[in-house]
């Protein structure tokens, strides 16, 4: 048996395990004060989640563009534009915020969105250089990566958000903007080749439409938006849901949490620390699964892990239905953060191995326009359910987790429909 080297694999996910664990310290910092300062901004409370929205539209907008972009110049150039419009996004989300402009704080999520697109195509830049044993474990160990971001990102953007005291989470944007221009620094030691350009008659591979047709593609497409949406649907409320049921006397803040908040404070400067937590324990159970999700996908496959997934979801959302005390809040999101884990790398492995060279930046490109479609749409119900269903928090909160139901019941039956089929008929071609 001949033994594949992947040294130049294992050099690549080292520098992109560092740059999801820099860099991607920005996003649980957004999604842990985008809501609140939303709030803060918005004519009206059913906007509040607005600005995050718009940064999954625009990761939406820019996936086909940045996926193209790849493709003809490399992933070195992809990545150190999409650090430059983080950083430039930041910046202009800070200037809204200095001005008290709602407008124009939405104008920089808007543009923050490249970034996140550019974040997306980490784990398939993982798998470039990797043989087909060591690609699910690359794509695993970047995801793992997210690790240190969630250790440093919440709490960052909570101590960030008070350096500037007369305008909130002012501090928090400017400190993105800066990580974007450290970590870009981290692309130069990526060994990622160019695609070379396709000879007139090299072949060019399926269609989009084709692609679609395809059983395995097709299934692994809407495994990963579910995924995606609902963790993002829960967990872009969840600050909302925290602060409000705590400022309403709905959710007690326990001794052992007390001793982990600044002195002094207001009650909803305490809930929004609060809020920090919860997010870090989430995006923690988002990657710490990550150091064996690769090997449980080697050992079981993409379907039953991805079907593991499905069933942890559905039970973040049993756990959230159960009341709001901050037990629940923190159970549901950790569940949240594992499901999702396993849904979304799961479905990621079982792409990647479903295409050609040829077929990468197509199929990559429309995979996470349809995938961040998906989110962008349950990132704008969120806030709408959040806080414009009911009377109260708490019922906008049971309102966000009985959406997940019907989109867990789409990715179960497809999963099922995929595993039923002849496996002649769900291979590539």
């Amino acid at each position: 048996m001949t033994q594949v080297d992947d040294t130049r694999a294992r050099r690549n996910v080292t520098v992109l395990v560092l740059a999801q664990a820099i860099l991607g310290a920005q996003m649980p910092m957004i999604f842990t004060v985008g809501g609140l300062a939303g709030l803060q901004l918005a004519p009206n409370p059913c906007f509040a989640t607005l600005p995050i929205s718009l940064i999954v539209l625009g990761s939406m907008l820019a996936a086909t563009p940045v996926s193209n972009f790849m493709q003809s110049h490399g992933r070195r150039a992809g990545f150190l534009l999409g650090a430059f419009m983080g950083a430039f996004g930041a910046a202009i989300s800070a200037f809204g915020l200095y001005q008290a402009n709602f407008a124009i704080f939405l104008m920089g999520s808007l543009v923050t969105g490249v970034y996140m697109s550019a974040q997306g195509f980490y784990r398939f830049a993982a798998a470039d250089t990797a043989s087909d044993d060591y690609r699910p474990k690359a794509i695993s160990y970047v995801m793992a990566g997210g690790l240190m971001a969630a250790v440093i990102g919440p709490q960052l953007g909570n101590f960030s958000s008070l350096a500037f005291g007369p305008i909130p989470f002012f501090g928090t944007y400017l400190t993105v903007a800066l990580l974007n221009a450290l970590g870009a620094g981290l692309f130069f030691f990526l060994d990622i080749p160019k695609p070379p350009k396709p000879a007139a008659d090299a072949p060019q591979g399926r269609t989009r439409l084709e692609m679609l047709r395809t059983p395995r593609i097709a299934v692994a497409i809407i495994a990963a938006m579910v995924s995606y949406a609902l963790m993002n649907l829960v967990m872009t409320s969840t600050p909302l849901a925290v602060v409000g049921c705590g400022l309403t006397g709905e959710t007690e803040i326990p001794g052992f949490i007390s001793k982990l908040l600044p002195e002094g404070g207001t009650l909803r400067e305490k809930f929004t620390f609060i809020a920090g937590y919860v997010v870090t324990a989430h995006v923690l159970a988002m990657y710490v699964p990550s150091f064996f999700t690769g090997h449980l996908i080697a050992r079981f496959g993409s379907e039953k892990v991805i079907a593991t997934g499905l069933v942890i979801l559905a039970g973040a959302g049993f756990v959230a239905l159960q009341g709001v005390d901050l037990e629940n809040f923190f159970i549901a999101l950790i569940l949240l953060g594992i499901g999702w884990n396993f849904g979304f790398i799961g479905a990621t492995a079982m792409l990647a191995g479903a295409h050609i060279t040829e077929e990468r930046g197509r199929l990559q490109g429309m995979n996470d326009l349809i995938v961040f479609g998906g989110v962008t749409f349950a990132s704008l119900s969120s806030g709408g359910l959040m806080n414009c269903s009911g009377g109260s928090a708490q019922q906008g909160w049971m309102a966000v987790n009985i959406a997940m139901v019907p989109f867990l019941a789409l990715a179960g039956a497809a999963l099922i429909w995929l595993v039923l089929r002849p496996k002649d008929q769900i291979e590539m071609t």
